[in-house]
């Protein structure tokens, strides 16, 4: 990638995840990097260490269960639910971006 398109992708990234936390019940994004080093995140700093560590070990454990089953296929989504929360969990080639969210928030 350039430095330009790096540039621009940054402030797509910025208006990516204003969207996502102004959605009902998002408590949380974070995005790591494939090592699980967050690079964003609107949580705090003990809570963002936590995602990144437990989500990153499981996304790559769900796709290594994916390619298992099938070499061809691979891993595209992951969503957790808990009776508190919901972990999305959207790997990338570069990235995972983790949000999570209150399920039982009702629309007003």
């Amino acid at each position: 990638r350039s430095s330009e398109e790096g540039g621009a992708s940054m402030s797509e990234v910025e208006e990516t995840l204003k969207r996502i936390e102004s959605h009902k019940g998002v408590t949380g994004v974070v995005i790591v990097n494939n090592s699980g080093i967050p690079i964003r995140s609107t949580l705090d700093n003990t809570k963002t260490m936590q995602y990144a560590s437990m989500v990153t070990q499981l996304a790559a454990k769900a796709r290594s269960t994916v390619k298992d089953l099938d070499p061809t296929n691979d891993l595209s989504f992951l969503r957790i639910r808990s009776n508190k929360d919901e972990i999305m969990v959207a790997p990338d080639k570069d990235y995972i971006l983790i949000v999570v969210q209150n399920p039982n928030v009702k629309d007003t």
